[in-house]
């Protein structure tokens, strides 16, 4: 039996962080991963692939909708989808590459396999059963299905299948209008799909900046998206090569169907912790499937941690990321904590749009006292040369102290941007603190720099 000081089930972004840490701290680790490489979901068939898809599609709107205006002449390319697929899978295989090598720079041990946890203090894996003196639950999640639609990931399809269609399709409905929805969304959209997104709620993105949100919705309508809001879907019935989506509409009542290539089903994600052997254990879950935890990510077996996806809190691999360090810390006898009101959001289409923060919408419910600072990208010289000065920055601070209380960006890197909102609130910064700094020219970081100076006298160039 080989002993370990922590065993961390799942080899994702809060699982292989957690490892790598704890090996930095001179415990002796495993992980423990069932599939042919490590990086979880966000690795395979979540974040990286989505992103390079994302990418690619871009480079041809640009190519087919701006290389014109800036004097760039010649024939409109084609998309080969196989050579596209091909680069998509070249990128996850570096990022995978990459965490078995720091695997082993880090001398951290992978168990190849499922786990399950016969006993406090004990993983068993095939044939195998490891003992260790803390043994982490980093299992992550799946996607969520609606009653009684079956997928086949051909046809109707979760992000996974939609990674990895053997052709663009004509037409796609995509049910649910979160970020993973209206991401695969653009993707298609820009690739010649037909796509209509279906989503339950009155509103895009659920939890957004109100305002952000209609200003989204209005800019991925301009890029081809239909939308259909308040639309609870009834089920989907599939064919081998069609599908067919009903719904009602909840205002009233009305009956609807769609029909489309492909299904793609995005409603959302549920942790995954299935086979672990939790419940012979006697460990406490949440209403909703998350393992409790206490401000320690301690679950009530002692010895037995959670993190990520597997806990209450945003589905975020950034997030499990940060937990897992926390935890490393604790568990080599330091002090581990995570900022939750400090984690960024971010939707990575054209635009991007990004978070960090209360939202106006919570900062009303909350009957706090604030002031919004607001700047358009048109007022930005970089944006505009590069054809992206639709959107904005809103700074958000607290109407007497000034200190920053959140941050809403739609717009040209809006996931880097708001990182710099994201240092200013660890520190406890004002709004006139950033509008104080100075900022290159031309930049679009620039607007993060007016949408301050509008919480104060005002912005320069609005």
């Amino acid at each position: 039996m080989a002993e370990f000081d922590v065993i961390i089930i799942g080899g994702g972004p809060g699982g292989y962080v957690c490892a790598i840490r704890c090996a930095q701290l001179g415990l002796k680790t495993a992980v423990v991963e069932g599939r042919e490489t490590l990086g979880g979901t966000c690795l395979n068939v979540g974040c990286i692939p989505s992103k390079a898809l994302l990418h690619a599609s871009h480079q041809l709107h640009e190519v087919h909708e701006n290389f014109e205006k800036m004097g760039i002449m010649g024939a409109r390319p084609k998309v080969d989808w196989g050579r596209m697929l091909a680069y998509k899978d070249d990128v996850i295989g570096q990022n995978t590459k990459g965490i078995e090598f720091l695997f082993k720079k880090n001398k951290v041990t992978w168990l190849k396999g499922w786990g399950t946890i016969p006993e406090p203090g004990k993983v068993t894996v095939g044939d195998e059963t490891h003992a260790a003196k803390s043994i982490v639950i980093a299992t992550g999640s799946e996607p969520s299905m609606l009653p009684g639609v079956e997928i086949d990931e051909k046809v109707v399809v979760t992000s996974t299948g939609a990674l990895a269609l053997p052709k663009v399709p004509k037409s796609m409905v995509v049910i649910g209008a979160g970020v993973i929805g209206l991401e695969m969304g653009s993707v298609y959209a820009r690739l010649g799909t037909e796509v209509t997104v279906v989503e339950y709620l009155d509103a895009i993105t659920p939890g957004m900046d109100a305002e952000v949100a209609r200003t989204f919705q209005r800019i991925l309508g301009k890029q081809g998206l239909k939308f259909v809001l308040g639309a609870a879907v009834q089920g989907v019935s599939a064919t081998k090569t069609k599908a067919t989506v009903s719904y009602k509409l909840r205002k009233d009542d009305s009956e609807h169907s769609l029909a489309a290539d492909v299904v793609l089903v995005a409603t959302g994600r549920r942790p995954y912790t299935e086979g672990l052997g939790l419940d012979a254990l006697g460990v406490e879950m949440e209403p909703r499937g998350q393992v409790r935890t206490d401000g320690h990510f301690a679950t009530s077996v002692k010895g037995l941690y959670a993190i990520g996806d597997a806990i209450t809190g945003p589905m975020l691999a950034h997030k499990a990321e940060d937990e897992g360090m926390a935890l490393a810390e604790i568990l080599a006898g330091k002090h581990g904590h995570v900022n939750y009101g400090v984690i960024p959001g971010v939707v990575y289409t054209t635009p991007e749009v990004a978070s960090v923060g209360a939202t106006e919408e919570e900062l009303k419910e909350q009957g706090r006292a604030y002031k919004a600072g607001k700047f358009s990208f048109m007022g930005n010289g970089r944006a505009k040369a590069v054809f992206q000065g639709e959107g904005f920055v809103k700074i958000l601070a607290d109407k007497v102290t000034d200190r920053i209380l959140g941050a809403h960006i739609i717009g040209p890197a809006a996931g880097d941007l708001i990182h710099e909102v994201c240092v200013a609130m660890e520190f406890g910064a004002s709004a006139q603190d950033l509008a104080l700094t100075c900022h290159a020219h031309p930049t679009f970081s620039e607007a993060v720099r007016e949408a301050a100076l509008a919480c104060g006298d005002g912005a320069i160039h609005a």
